[in-house]
């Protein structure tokens, strides 16, 4: 039940913040500073999130000799998944499309394939949450707060994402009516994708460690390339602004290794695999 309403309290705030980014465009114009310098934190936070939290957990869960190993195939997957829906969506620009406005008038259907794209990306921010609370769950632990870190990266992120879409939808002249009704389905994507995995691990028949740990992993992947996607372009495009955008990168990585701090303490153990317990149950048997 701590699970189910850690998972639920979580899902709302999300639900709050990503309509509160698909509102600001009609109400408010973010400048370019302070967006570019809330978009190096935001990434600063992911990427520490990524390897701070989601890797290590991840080979913990797995646990093993070939944890390690299992973990970082499946980050390189969904750093490979992700960077394809990159390519093939060019989703993950938060200014370009209303630099892009200003010169030329939009299609009224230019929002379709960033909407598509930052929807499956959305999914699999659900996943990770709902992998971050289920280790926790799996693990024993009281209070689901390891899945704080994912939390916090992703619930300071879709403010953003849902900003790109309704910044498109109204430069194409989209009614209010018709960004409202985009904007709540794109909200409720995160939860869905949360509330799927939390509830269909137990529907797989496989092994909620391998399960939950490659997940962990898959996400790790996913939030390195979307980190990444916007820091490498922070480093080449706007230099006039590096010290702000340093520090406020700075600041994302120092809040994700400190939630560290906060975690259960299971979390840092590795465990041993099946074979391995096993193999030391016939150890202590043998005569």
């Amino acid at each position: 039940m701590q699970a189910l309403t850690l998972l639920t309290l979580y899902s709302a705030i999300i639900i709050v913040a990503s309509l509160l980014g698909g509102w600001l465009p009609s109400r408010l114009r973010m400048t370019h500073t302070r967006l570019q310098v809330m978009m190096s934190f935001v990434a600063g936070l992911m990427l520490g999130v990524a390897m701070y939290h989601l890797l290590p957990h991840a080979i913990a869960t797995i646990g093993g000799e070939a944890g390690v190993e299992q973990a970082v195939w499946w980050l390189m997957i969904g750093l490979l998944f992700m960077f394809v829906l990159l390519r093939a969506f060019h989703f993950h620009q938060h200014e370009a499309e209303e630099e892009d406005h200003h010169h030329q008038p939009l299609h009224p259907l230019s929002w379709t394939g960033i909407a598509i794209g930052l929807a499956l990306h959305t999914l699999i921010d659900g996943i990770a949450l709902g992998a971050a609370i289920q280790a926790d769950l799996t693990n024993g632990a009281s209070m689901g707060l390891f899945g704080i870190g994912v939390f916090l990266a992703i619930v300071l992120h879709k403010p953003l994402d849902a900003m790109s879409i309704a910044t498109l939808m109204k430069g194409g002249g989209w009614s209010p009516r018709a960004r409202t009704v985009v904007n709540v389905v794109f909200a409720t994507m995160c939860p869905l994708g949360a509330v799927l995995f939390f509830w269909g691990i137990d529907q797989t028949g496989y092994n909620r460690d391998i399960v939950v740990g490659s997940a962990l992993a898959f996400s790790a992947g996913v939030f390195l390339c979307i980190s990444l996607s916007d820091l490498l372009p922070e480093i080449q495009f706007h230099s006039h602004d590096r010290g702000k955008l340093t520090l406020s990168l700075f600041l994302g990585i120092t809040l994700a290794y400190a939630i560290g701090f906060v975690e259960p303490e299971y979390s840092h153990h590795l465990k041993p695999s099946t074979d391995s317990e096993s193999t030391r149950a016939t150890l202590d048997t043998t005569p």
